[in-house]
């Protein structure tokens, strides 16, 4: 790891008198998937949401390769190299899966949107989907209607669409969401090899896919990071036991 390429600092959000994030310091470096783990309702998504420029926080600053971008817009932060997928897949099902992805490349340009569903038809944007695509065996579906896809295709198709941004960074949000077994452990493969090439701040509920990928694992518990170490140290922390992760995985590490 050569340094961070994101930093969290003092982040606060409350909603009323609910406090969501709670002074959160949270770093990740290159090279690294840092996972961020913890029960339903713990602030995951909430926090996702500051970092991408969803949500603004109350306190505390996120900076970006150095850069301050606490007050940047979404499609600012986006522009500036930080790619995100989502809970619920959000792709336009009546469109190809090439479209889809290239019109990810255009907004990456700050093209138009007047232009929608022309994008594939241009050849600069079509080749930068396609390599995004190859990314993660999708290339064979390019002509496919992205509705007619299967689930798992489908979460792989918004992961092609986040990597069609050029990101620097990828955040993605439970990107094992709805999936079964066999669909989960391909796409931790397919991750495991992304991430040598995108650092990954990663939500994720399966713990398997967690251990599997994360260089660094934080339990974020009532809006406040309770754990924070190497897989191996955060599955036998007390307080990361005792918040989330029960008795199933405090044995030796595989």
């Amino acid at each position: 790891m050569t340094g961070a390429v994101l930093e969290l600092r003092g982040l606060h959000k409350a909603f009323g008198a609910l406090v969501v994030t709670d002074g959160i310091d949270l770093d990740l470096h290159r090279g690294e998937c840092h996972a961020l783990i913890g029960p339903n309702g713990a602030g995951k998504t909430t926090l996702i949401n500051q970092i991408s420029g969803a949500l603004q926080p109350d306190a505390g600053r996120i900076s970006f390769e150095g850069r301050d971008v606490t007050d940047l817009s979404v499609a600012d932060r986006a522009v500036a190299g930080l790619g995100r997928s989502f809970q619920i897949t959000s792709i336009l099902p009546d469109f190809t899966v090439l479209e889809n992805v290239a019109l990810a490349a255009q907004r990456r340009d700050g093209s138009s949107f007047r232009f929608l569903g022309r994008a594939a038809r241009e050849t600069r944007l079509n080749d930068a989907a396609m390599e995004a695509l190859g990314q993660l065996g999708l290339e064979t579906r390019a002509d496919v209607v992205a509705g007619a896809l299967s689930y798992g295709e489908k979460r792989l198709l918004e992961l092609a669409i986040a990597i069609a941004g050029q990101p620097h960074v990828l955040l993605l949000d439970e990107p094992m969401a709805g999936m079964g077994r066999a669909e989960s452990e391909s796409l931790t493969a397919t991750l495991l090899g992304i991430k040598k090439r995108y650092p990954i701040l990663l939500i994720e509920h399966d713990m398997e896919a967690v251990f599997q990928l994360a260089d660094r694992v934080s339990v974020l518990v009532a809006g406040a990071i309770v754990a924070s170490g190497t897989p191996d140290e955060v599955r036998t922390d007390p307080q990361a036991r005792a918040a989330y992760l029960g008795d199933d995985h405090t044995g030796d590490a595989a």
